[in-house]
């Protein structure tokens, strides 16, 4: 009978063994760093080009202040989410130990 925990593999040597990434993961954490700097990078720059796109996408108009604080909250959103996809992809670079979960 084994009573060993199945979570924890271990080679022959008794190091762990650690499953490589999926493509589909890699992917995503790919996308999760390239996609808010090209939507950062794509942002409009004038608020009156925010409020024609609002417009035109939703057909609902919006007004100049609103299109400002609108783009300023996007600008604030999408940098928060690029450096934490930085953060979190470059952090197993920094602690070597701490990029892997450790059940």
């Amino acid at each position: 009978m084994n009573i060993g925990n199945c979570s924890q593999n271990q080679t022959r040597a008794g190091g762990d063994a650690r499953r490589p990434a999926s493509r589909w993961r890699r992917g995503g954490e790919v996308a999760g760093t390239i996609v808010p700097g090209a939507l950062l990078v794509l942002m409009p720059k004038c608020p009156a080009c925010v409020a024609a796109y609002v417009a035109l996408g939703t057909g609902i108009g919006i007004s100049l202040p609103t299109a400002i604080w609108l783009r300023t909250m996007l600008v604030m959103l999408f940098v928060a989410s690029l450096l934490y996809f930085l953060t979190r992809h470059l952090r197993r670079f920094i602690w070597p130990g701490r990029g892997a979960r450790s059940f």
